[in-house]
C-alpha cells in the first residue's frame, strides 16, 4: 500500500513537471494574443503593483523633499553666516577707516606743537554715568604725564590731567560740571579778550566763557583759544568759536557760549601737551583758572 502512494506521487509530479514544461514552452511560443490565465496573472501584478507604486513614490518624493528642504536650510544658514561675517567685516573697515583718520589728524596735529612736548595716548575706559566729566588714557608717570597737563584732540581741548598713575592717568573733561574746572582762555578778536571758562551748558552743548568785561565787544564766530597766562596750559589749544554772548544779571560782565572745536563724544586717541616754560609763581592758580 504504501508502494502504491508513493507510486501515484511520482506519477503526478512527473505529470505537473510535463505541464510546467509545456506551458512554459507554450508561453514561449510568439502568439498574437496571451491565454487568460497569463492576462489576469498580468492584470493581476499591474494592478498591485500600481497600488504600490503611488504611495512609494509618494514617500520616496517626500523623503527627497526633506532633503533639498535640510540642504536648503543649511546653505540658508552658512549665507547668513557669511552675510554676518561680512557686516562684522563692514562695521571692522569702518572703524579703522575713522582711526586711521584720526590718527592722520593727531600726526598733523603733533607737527603744530613742535615747541610743546607731546605724548600720544588711547581712550581705554570711560563710564557712560560719568560721560561728561572723566575718561581714563593708557599713559601715566611712566611715561612722563603730570598733573593739570592738557589733554587735546586733533579738533582741540578736552580736559586736563586730574590724576596720574603708574601706567593709566585721569583726564577731567572741560565738560565736567565741577566748578574748580576753569580755563584762562583769549578771545580773538582785533585785541585778545580774556575771559575764563567755567561750566559746561549739557541742554545746548556748549562751554561757558565768563567773566568777560562788558566793554568787550564779542561777536559770533570769534575763535576762543588757551591764552596761557595761567602759567600751565600753553597758548593757541583752540577751545571752540562763539555762538552767542549775554550779559549778566548786572551788566559789569559777559557770558559767551561756545561751541567745542572738539568732538566730545567720539574719539579714541588724544595728545596730552607738556608747556615747556617754567611755570610762573606769582600767578595763583585757582584764582584765574590756570
Amino acid at each position: 500500500m504504501p508502494q502504491f502512494f508513493m507510486n501515484k506521487r511520482l506519477v503526478i509530479l512527473l505529470v505537473g513537471i510535463i505541464l510546467l514544461v509545456a506551458l512554459i514552452g507554450f508561453s514561449l511560443r510568439e502568439r498574437d494574443s496571451l491565454s487568460w490565465p497569463e492576462q489576469f496573472i498580468k492584470d493581476t501584478a499591474g494592478f498591485v503593483q500600481t497600488i504600490v507604486a503611488k504611495p512609494a513614490h509618494f514617500v520616496a518624493g517626500f523623503v527627497d523633499n526633506v532633503q533639498d528642504l535640510s540642504r536648503t536650510y543649511e546653505e540658508n544658514e552658512r549665507l547668513k553666516s557669511r552675510l554676518d561675517e561680512y557686516a562684522q567685516l563692514k562695521v571692522d573697515v569702518e572703524r579703522l577707516k575713522q582711526e586711521n583718520e584720526e590718527l592722520k589728524k593727531i600726526l598733523e596735529k603733533e607737527k603744530d606743537l613742535a615747541s610743546y612736548k607731546s605724548r600720544e595716548a588711547s581712550v581705554i575706559a570711560r563710564s557712560h554715568d560719568l560721560w561728561n566729566d572723566s575718561l581714563i588714557i593708557d599713559k601715566g608717570e611712566i611715561h612722563g604725564i603730570k598733573k593739570n597737563m592738557a589733554v587735546i584732540t586733533a579738533d582741540g581741548m578736552i580736559g586736563k590731567i586730574k590724576s596720574v598713575g603708574k601706567t593709566t592717568s585721569t583726564v577731567q573733561l572741560l565738560t565736567t560740571e565741577e566748578r574748580t574746572n576753569k580755563i584762562h582762555v583769549s578771545i580773538q578778536g582785533e585785541e585778545p579778550i580774556y575771559g575764563i571758562v567755567e561750566g559746561y551748558d549739557e541742554k545746548q552743548q556748549m562751554l561757558l566763557v565768563k567773566q568777560i568785561p562788558s566793554d568787550k565787544e564779542v561777536e559770533q564766530g570769534m575763535t576762543v583759544m588757551t591764552s596761557g597766562l595761567g602759567g600751565v596750559y600753553p597758548k593757541g589749544l583752540s577751545i571752540g568759536e562763539v555762538v552767542k554772548v549775554e550779559a549778566d544779571q548786572y551788566g559789569l560782565t559777559k557770558t559767551a557760549y561756545v561751541k567745542p572745536a572738539a568732538n566730545f563724544y567720539s574719539f579714541e586717541h588724544v595728545i596730552v601737551v607738556e608747556r615747556m616754560m617754567d611755570q610762573p609763581t606769582d600767578i595763583d592758580e585757582s584764582e584765574d583758572g590756570q
